[in-house]
């Protein structure tokens, strides 16, 4: 008979992808390891549950404790059992994501944090972190391209104002796919959820372009009255794929 002793030898973590959109770039938050394992390599921002916390306040004290970020929703997404993942023992780790305006929120780290360092790092330019956090990373980027097809979450990486060539390449960079200018701008326009705002840019050195506003509360009521939100309509153009990772 196995003793029970031998259930209550595992340790828990939180990890937690935090997804930004800045620049024309799908990014995610990392920070530089400053303990072993894999000390000064690249990871997500994680650590040990402790014994009298639950899952969702750990992964929220965790991430506030290694970059600074704070009030940030997190979602679960998969927990990760594999026997071998950690090299000090069984460590079964719970992975979080989220997204945020990057302008929104300031990196801060804390002393005596494990986090030497945090950085938001270009999708596409992301290779070789620590432990299994490319695993963790695909599956919860698996999960907002599924999810930012039929809910409108790429809102919230956006700036308040915005414009249709910007919300164009933030589906672009998270479908990792182009899509037809025209094709897109008529589906979303015509899902009548963007405020026209009657204003253009300012300051930028090309044509100035119409601002818009994401409708929050006519989305509430259209979702109240069975409304559904899908982009999976709109085409790619000429069926061609952009280059990056995870896909």
């Amino acid at each position: 008979m196995v003793s029970l002793d031998n259930f209550f030898k595992s340790a828990f973590t939180v990890d937690n992808v935090i997804f930004g959109f800045d620049e024309g770039d799908l990014k995610v938050l990392l920070i530089k390891r400053g303990e072993q394992p894999f000390l000064g390599k690249w990871a997500l921002p994680g650590y040990f549950v402790y014994p009298n916390e639950d899952l969702d306040g750990a992964a929220v004290r965790v991430l506030e404790e290694l970059t600074g970020l704070k009030n940030v929703y997190l979602e679960q997404v998969e927990t990760f059992g594999d026997v071998n993942r950690h090299p000090f023992g069984r460590v079964i780790t719970v992975a979080y994501y989220s997204l945020i305006n990057t302008k929104d929120y300031i990196l801060k780290l804390k002393a005596g944090s494990i986090a030497q360092q945090a950085e938001w790092v270009a999708l596409k330019d992301v290779n070789d972190i620590a432990f299994d956090h490319a695993a963790i990373l695909a599956s919860c980027f698996q999960r907002l391209q599924r999810r930012v097809r039929h809910r409108p979450l790429g809102f919230e990486l956006l700036p308040k104002k915005f414009t249709l060539t910007q919300l164009q390449q933030l589906y672009e960079a998270i479908l990792q796919t182009e899509l037809d200018k025209r094709n897109f701008r008529k589906k979303i326009l015509s899902m009548n959820l963007l405020i026209d705002l009657k204003e253009m840019q300012e300051g930028v050195a090309h044509r100035p372009a119409k601002l818009y506003q994401f409708d929050r509360a006519k989305y509430e009521q259209f979702l109240a009255e069975g409304y559904i939100f899908d982009l999976s309509e709109s085409k790619k153009k000429n069926g061609k794929k952009v280059n990056g990772v995870l896909h």
